[in-house]
């Protein structure tokens, strides 16, 4: 063996026998250590909407919607309270406007209205703050920047949203299709609290935003893109603001009831927020 080689391996063999010096981590803090521990708690209840008013993209079919104010249906709306008191929220806020009064339904439902009302938020949201003994009810609701947009521009607003139709050819389109149908189809023959449960899982929650990322999300490059962010993404970032206008201090405990594709974004906007702590829906009793 010629002598460099016997030189080259002596050099590998004492490089191999060299420790590695320990990389120092002790002054590698979480970002957790850098704010409060306290943080105010928020459930967010995603839900259908109980009187089905048709006005979101997917449509149920009549074979597949209930009625809360009839059995079996109607002691299953009982359960979901309950249940939901469990949380002990101090503050109740819903999918509406200022417009909507809220406060002035829930001081009317107090006195025997509304009773019949199938609407969620008279079902689940006004009779929680009537047997919770709330005096107020928050309307946290907002409008997107795309209805300040067509004041600003309307040329410019018609030429953006040009073939935004939820028409496409997007494969991925026909894997939701058939997710949402048989999510609708099952709301008659599960129960209600055990639906709620499996709609606001961390996995629906994901899968139902991405939704919202195929599709239209793909028109011309980016102009999808833009669509999205001052369409849907914007109003969900206007309630959030809303929310945390609402919010006075940490003792606060906060339920949201509004429809499902809000509670998708609302999600991801709690948990990414040092001020909230995202209370999991199936987890009150645990």
């Amino acid at each position: 063996m010629k002598p460099v080689s016997l030189l080259l391996i002596f050099v590998i063999l004492c490089s191999c026998s060299q420790k590695s010096e320990p990389v120092e981590t002790s002054y590698l803090k979480p970002a957790s250590e850098f704010f409060p521990k306290e943080k105010t708690r928020v459930m967010v209840v995603g839900t259908f909407h109980f009187d089905y008013p048709g006005l979101d993209v997917n449509k149920t079919a009549d074979e597949d919607k209930i009625d809360v104010l009839v059995e079996p249906k109607k002691s299953e709306v009982t359960d979901v309270v309950e249940y939901i008191k469990e949380f002990k929220p101090t503050k109740i806020a819903i999918e509406a406007f200022d417009s909507w009064k809220a406060t002035d339904k829930l001081r009317g439902y107090n006195e025997g209205k509304y009773r019949d009302e199938r609407d969620e938020r008279f079902q689940l949201a006004i009779r929680l703050a009537s047997e919770l003994k709330l005096d107020t009810l928050y309307s946290i609701n907002a409008t997107s920047y795309d209805e300040d947009l067509i004041k600003l521009d309307s040329v410019y607003f018609e030429k953006l949203f040009r073939d935004f139709d939820f028409q496409n050819d997007d494969p991925y389109n026909a894997y939701y299709q058939a997710w949402f149908k048989e999510n609708s189809g099952n709301i008659p023959k599960v129960n209600l609290l055990e639906y709620l449960k499996h709609i606001n899982s961390k996995e629906s929650h994901q899968y139902g935003f991405g939704a919202y990322l195929v599709g239209d999300f793909k028109l011309d490059n980016g102009r999808g893109a833009d669509i999205l962010s001052i369409w849907w993404y914007n109003r969900n970032l206007r309630i959030f603001r809303n929310l945390q206008q609402i919010t006075e201090n940490t003792d606060d405990r906060i339920l949201v009831i509004f429809g499902n594709g809000h509670a998708e974004i609302l999600r991801q906007l709690l948990e990414s927020s040092p001020e909230f702590e995202f209370i999991e829906f199936d987890t009150i009793n645990s």
